[in-house]
C-alpha cells in the first residue's frame, strides 16, 4: 500500500538557520498522525512544505503529486487548516459557503449547512459576530465540506476553550475521518488528542527524533511509580526522566525488561504528553 503522504529527506533553511533536518516520515490511509514539537521545532514549517507553501530540499509527494509542481491538481483531494486562520469580518456565513462551491469542485455546500445545523451558527451571520470558537466551527465546516482524502491541522484550536476543543475534534471523528483517508495534527495539547491519534512523530530542532503508532509506544514505554527503597536501583536502568514529588518518584523506561520494572514498583502505560517530556529530556542530554 502506497503512502498518501510520503517526506522523504526533507531538509530547510531560512538563510544560515536550519528548520529541518532530513526529515522522513510517512502517513498512510486511515492514519491521525500527530507531528508534535516544542515551539521553534519546525512543525509549521513542515506541514508547509507539505502543502508547497515553502521551497524545500528533498522529495515530497501527496497523493502522488509533487507539493509545489503540481499544487493546484494536489488541492483538489487536501484540506488545510492554519492556526491563523482568518475570515473577512464583513463576510456572511452564506457567502462564505457559496464561494467554497464556486472555487472548489469537491465541496458539497449541503454537507456544509448539515454541519452548521449542529452549531448556534445561521447562514446570516457574519463573521464580526462570531465568537473565535464559532469562526473556528465555521473553519472546520467550510473544510470538512471538501471531499479530500488528507486533512492538515495546524493548531486548529489554539486559544479556544477546553469544550470547544472538543467538540472540534468530535466532529473531525465524526464528518471527515474514514479509513481512506489520513489527518496530520500539529498541537500543544497532545493529552486531548492523544485518543484519537493512531501514530505520533516528534519533532525536536527539525529533526524527527521518535515515529511510531500509539500501539507500538504504549508496548515499548512504561512509567514505573518507585518506591523509596529501590531508587537507586531504578537508576541504574537509566531512565528516559524522574520527577520526585511528595515522597513519590515517578521514572520512564524505554524498552525495559517489564518483570524487572515491576520489582521496582506500580508499573503503568504512560500519556503520550510523558512520553514526549521524555524523548525531549533525552534528547537534551
Amino acid at each position: 500500500m502506497s503512502a498518501l503522504i510520503s517526506v522523504n529527506n526533507v531538509s530547510k533553511s531560512f538563510g544560515k538557520k536550519k528548520v529541518l533536518s532530513s526529515v522522513n516520515f510517512s502517513v498512510n490511509a486511515g492514519q491521525i498522525v500527530g507531528l508534535v514539537g516544542p515551539n521553534g521545532a519546525g512543525k509549521t514549517t513542515c506541514l508547509q512544505a507539505i502543502l508547497g507553501l515553502t521551497d524545500f530540499e528533498g522529495d515530497i509527494s501527496v497523493l502522488g503529486f509533487h507539493p509545489k509542481k503540481d499544487r493546484v491538481s494536489m488541492l483538489n483531494d487536501v484540506t488545510y487548516i492554519a492556526d491563523v486562520a482568518i475570515l473577512p469580518k464583513w463576510l456572511k456565513v452564506s457567502q462564505a459557503l457559496t464561494y467554497m462551491q464556486d472555487i472548489h469542485k469537491n465541496f458539497n455546500i449541503e454537507k456544509a449547512k448539515g454541519f452548521l445545523a449542529k452549531t448556534n451558527i445561521t447562514l446570516t451571520d457574519k463573521v464580526k459576530t462570531l465568537s473565535k470558537g464559532m469562526v473556528a466551527q465555521l473553519h472546520l465546516a467550510l473544510i470538512l465540506a471538501v471531499d479530500a482524502k488528507v486533512l492538515v491541522l495546524d493548531e486548529p484550536t489554539l486559544g479556544l476553550d477546553i469544550l470547544t476543543r472538543r467538540q472540534f475534534y468530535n466532529h473531525l471523528l465524526e464528518d471527515f475521518y474514514t479509513e481512506e483517508k489520513c489527518i496530520v495534527i500539529t498541537t500543544h495539547q497532545i493529552e486531548e488528542i492523544e485518543h484519537i491519534l493512531t501514530d505520533v512523530a516528534f519533532i525536536k530542532q527539525g529533526e524527527i527524533v521518535l515515529a511510531q503508532s500509539t500501539d507500538e509506544i504504549r508496548e515499548r514505554f512504561n512509567l514505573v511509580a518507585v518506591s523509596n527503597e529501590q531508587v537507586d536501583n531504578a537508576d541504574a536502568l537509566t531512565p528516559l526522566f524522574k520527577n520526585s514529588m511528595m515522597g513519590l518518584t515517578t521514572m520512564l523506561f524505554d524498552n525495559q525488561d517489564k518483570e524487572k520494572l515491576q520489582g521496582l514498583g506500580k508499573v503503568t502505560v504512560p500519556s503520550l504528553a510523558d512520553v514526549f517530556v521524555g524523548i525531549m529530556n533525552k534528547e537534551m542530554c
